[in-house]
C-alpha cells in the first residue's frame, strides 16, 4: 500500500479541522437528541421523575386516537396548505412586476423583503395589536363597518389572521428567489416567442413558469416545511386560541411534553411530525425536481 505524501495527508487533516466541529454540532444538537425522543416515546416518562417506564408503542396508539393531536395536524395542514398557494403565487407575480423594470425597484425590493428579517415572535405581536387597537381605530375613522380585531378571537377567522400575519413577513423572501431565477432566464427565449406571435400571457406560461422550475422546487419545500413548524407566530398572537383552533401540531407537542408534563408522549408527536417533515419534502422534491428544465 503506498504511502501517503506529507502534502496530502496536511490537506486532509486541514479538511477534516474543518469539518468536524460541524460535524460534532449535527451529531450532538441533531442525531442524539432524535434518538433519545426515539426511546423517550416508547416511555410514559413525565420528564420529571428518574423512572421511565416503558410502554411500547402505546404512545403511538394514543398519537392516532388523540382528538386534539387529530385537530392540531387539520390546523396546520391548513395552514400549510393555504401558506403555500398564496406566498407561491404572490411572489411569482411580485417578482415578475419587479423584473419588468417599473420604477423603485430597488426601494421596492427592500420593503418587501424587510419583513422576513422580522423574528416571528415580534411578528405575531405586531399584528396582535393591528387586529386589536391600530386598525379598527382606523376604520372607525375612516367611517368604515367591521372589526378586524375578531379576526384573531374567533374560531371561524383566526386561521385567516394567522395567514395575513405569515405571509406578510415571507412573501417578499421568496420573492427575491423567483426575481433572481426570472434574471436568470436568456432574453433570447422571449425575443423568439414574439417573433413567434405569442403574447405576454403566452409567454409567461411557455417559458417563465417552466423555467422557474428550480426555484418552485427551493420555494414550495421552504414553504412547506417551515409552515408545518409554525409556532413562534402562534405563540406571541393566539396562545393557540381561541380554544384550540389554532394550535398548531408543534405548539400541541409543546404544551403536551412540558405543561402537560408527558414527555413519552411528547417525543412521540415529535416523531410524527419528523417523519411528516421528511416525508413532505421526499415526496415534493421526487415530484418537482421531475418537472425541472435541464439549462
Amino acid at each position: 500500500m503506498r504511502k501517503m505524501s506529507p502534502s496530502l495527508r496536511k490537506q486532509q487533516m486541514q479538511y477534516l479541522s474543518l469539518v468536524l466541529p460541524g460535524m460534532i454540532i449535527f451529531t450532538f444538537g441533531l442525531i442524539v437528541p432524535m434518538f433519545l425522543s426515539f426511546y423517550y416515546s416508547l416511555t410514559s416518562w413525565d420528564g420529571m421523575t428518574v423512572e421511565k417506564p416503558f410502554i411500547g408503542l402505546g404512545n403511538y396508539v394514543k398519537l392516532f386516537s388523540d382528538p386534539y393531536a387529530r385537530n392540531a395536524w387539520w390546523f396546520t395542514i391548513r395552514f400549510t396548505l393555504w401558506n403555500t398557494i398564496i406566498q407561491n403565487v404572490a411572489a411569482i407575480f411580485m417578482a415578475v412586476a419587479l423584473d419588468s423594470g417599473i420604477k423603485g425597484q430597488k426601494l421596492m425590493r427592500t420593503i418587501f423583503f424587510v419583513p422576513c428579517l422580522i423574528s416571528a415572535v415580534v411578528v405575531g405581536f405586531v399584528w396582535l395589536k393591528l387586529y386589536g387597537n391600530v386598525l379598527p381605530a382606523l376604520f372607525k375613522l375612516m367611517g368604515l363597518q367591521g372589526s378586524l380585531a375578531m379576526l384573531l378571537g374567533k374560531e371561524e377567522t383566526v386561521l385567516q389572521g394567522l395567514l395575513i400575519a405569515n405571509n406578510w413577513q415571507w412573501i417578499g423572501y421568496w420573492m427575491l428567489i423567483y426575481l433572481a431565477a426570472l434574471q436568470s432566464i436568456p432574453s433570447d427565449l422571449y425575443e423568439a416567442a414574439k417573433v413567434d406571435g405569442a403574447n405576454a400571457v403566452r409567454q409567461f406560461i411557455n417559458i417563465t413558469i417552466p423555467m422557474l422550475a428550480p426555484a418552485l422546487t427551493i420555494c414550495i419545500v421552504g414553504i412547506t416545511t417551515g409552515s408545518l413548524k409554525v409556532y413562534d407566530l402562534l405563540v406571541a398572537s393566539t396562545n393557540g386560541g381561541p380554544g384550540r383552533a389554532s394550535t398548531s401540531i408543534i405548539y400541541y407537542t409543546y404544551s403536551t411534553a412540558i405543561n402537560g408534563r408527558q414527555y413519552g408522549y411528547g417525543s412521540a408527536l415529535t416523531i410524527s411530525v419528523v417523519f411528516a417533515l421528511l416525508l413532505v419534502a421526499f415526496l415534493q422534491v421526487k415530484v418537482l425536481k421531475k418537472r425541472e428544465v435541464q439549462m
